[in-house]
């Protein structure tokens, strides 16, 4: 955090004063003198009090953006990912299970097979829930360990029709339930094991090793990775307003952070909401958004929020400043109310209108500590989705939040844009975005441009951007000037778009 007194863009913004606001294109950072290089700028930061982050960028709680693959990469970049509330508390919290455990190796509930299931059970279930692994424990009556099933036993029953117990594997190496993983490795390379389950005193099973998994945690470099003090991957969780059911079931499976998720955060409800959440959990963190005034942050700030998110309407699937008439366009909207925040101590987060790589610098310079990307990254591998082929090119669906397709579909986004069932009024839209490949492809991207940024203004750390970051306003032929110009592309680059 940086001690607010003045910085260099306090000018700025005084000058252009609150009448008028300004966005991304709007402004450019101004240059400064420079000792660093671009490849040696640390970008570690905060998104809450508590949750840090190895690079600034955080993925949107959307249902065509963050689900566990997308929050597994994004953990695995540096960055976070924050589950979105269109999913059941149940299947929410399943989701924040998955994150956390990638990187612990140990399967705390492995779905078993039962001694007396034949096989074509076994096969059917695979089908019916679409799992991907084959290996099964396998428990008698008493719910007692007594074998394992696994793909080669599937592959050479002929005969479907066979009970589990009739071709299960018997001779089992097992482990005391509190193993780690790096004890499970070596334990497994000595028996030459591929499946360890771990089996309190009365023969429970209690958890399971997949050598896989365990070899991939140990030999793998995980120095880039967000972890928790556990070695586990941090994720965070949308939530909505008086949620208390959905954040005790995520919190059982550890989550990082959680974030209420509001289009307007300076509500009642939603303080209220936040002064019993900080009063029934005190150590876990939470995040409020989404504001644009910095009366409203300090609304906030003064209920106990660990975080605050700004953007009302700047997302690219976002109409709320054309249906609601109402926002502050983004960088004067994130100036401002980071000049509350600082006096709390308090990180923010940027919350859309982010439209290249050269935008997180200027968000961050404006004050943000972190930003959240979903046009961003929508379109990548790890999003939802299939990927669809229309006239020739690869697209996946990307759509608002507050679409009509999501109000409809889910009370989650209803709650999200305080809307009943009965009288719809959308505040986003539904289309299609360009398949953009992997996300380690499209985050070596933007954090490559947010290097560059910050190697211009001579900012060695996020720290040092926030304070540095000073500003000119563009002309439209300034604008004009900024894009290429009196050429004909005829190779994309890999960052840049018209």
């Amino acid at each position: 955090m940086i001690n607010r007194s003045s910085l260099p863009k306090d000018a700025f913004f005084e000058h252009i004063g609150r009448e008028t606001a300004l966005t991304f294109d709007d402004v450019r950072l101004r240059t400064g003198y420079a000792e660093v290089m671009p490849e040696n700028v640390d970008l570690a930061t905060l998104f809450s009090r508590n949750t840090p982050l190895k690079i600034p960028i955080v993925s949107a709680a959307m249902d065509t953006v963050t689900e566990h693959k997308m929050a597994i990469a994004m953990a695995k970049a540096g960055g976070l990912g924050v589950i979105h509330r269109n999913l059941s508390p149940e299947d929410q919290a399943k989701e924040v299970a998955r994150v956390k455990f990638h990187l612990h190796g140990m399967i705390r509930e492995p779905i078993c097979a039962h001694e007396t299931n034949t096989i074509q059970t076994i096969l059917d279930l695979r089908r019916e829930k679409g799992y991907s692994f084959h290996t099964f424990p396998v428990v008698n009556t008493e719910g007692t360990l007594v074998g394992v099933i696994s793909e080669n036993d599937f592959d050479f029953c002929t005969e479907p029709s066979r009970l589990v117990n009739e071709i299960m594997s018997t001779g089992l190496v097992t482990s005391h339930p509190e193993t780690t993983v790096q004890e499970a490795y070596a334990r497994m390379i000595r028996e030459k094991k591929k499946v360890l389950p771990l089996v309190d005193a009365q023969g429970h099973l209690t958890g399971l090793y997949i050598f896989s998994d365990v070899r991939r945690i140990v030999t793998e470099s995980n120095s880039g990775y967000n972890v928790d003090n556990n070695g586990q991957l941090r994720v965070g969780a949308a939530i909505g307003v008086a949620d208390y059911d959905r954040v005790e079931k995520l919190l059982a499976k550890k989550v990082d952070v959680v974030v209420i998720d509001t289009a307007h955060a300076d509500t009642k409800p939603v303080i209220d909401t936040l002064i019993q959440l900080k009063r029934s959990f005190p150590s876990l963190d939470v995040v409020v958004g989404n504001i644009s005034e910095e009366e409203s942050a300090r609304r906030l700030l003064d209920a106990g929020a660990d975080g605050i998110k700004v953007g009302q309407g700047p997302g690219s699937i976002c109409t709320t400043r054309i249906v609601a008439g109402i926002g502050t366009p983004q960088v004067s909207a994130v100036y401002w109310c980071a000049k509350v925040a600082d006096e709390y101590q308090v990180p923010v987060c940027a919350d859309g209108g982010l439209k290249h790589s050269g935008d997180i610098p200027i968000a961050i310079g404006a004050g943000a500590h972190s930003v959240m990307i979903g046009s961003l990254l929508a379109g990548t591998d790890e999003t939802p989705g299939e990927v669809i082929y229309l006239e020739g090119t690869q697209w996946k669906g990307y759509r608002g939040m507050g679409s009509l397709g999501a109000m409809q579909e889910h009370a989650g986004s209803r709650d999200r844009y305080r809307t009943g069932k009965s009288l719809l009024v959308p505040e986003g839209v539904e289309g299609l975005t360009l398949y953009k490949g992997s996300l380690e492809k499209a985050i070596t991207m933007h954090v490559g441009g947010l290097r560059k940024g910050m190697g211009y203004v001579g900012a060695a750390n996020i720290g040092e951007l926030r304070a540095k970051g000073d500003f000119i306003r563009l002309t439209d032929a300034g604008k004009q000037e900024s894009h290429p110009h009196d050429i004909r592309i005829t190779k994309d680059a890999p960052n840049y778009q018209q």
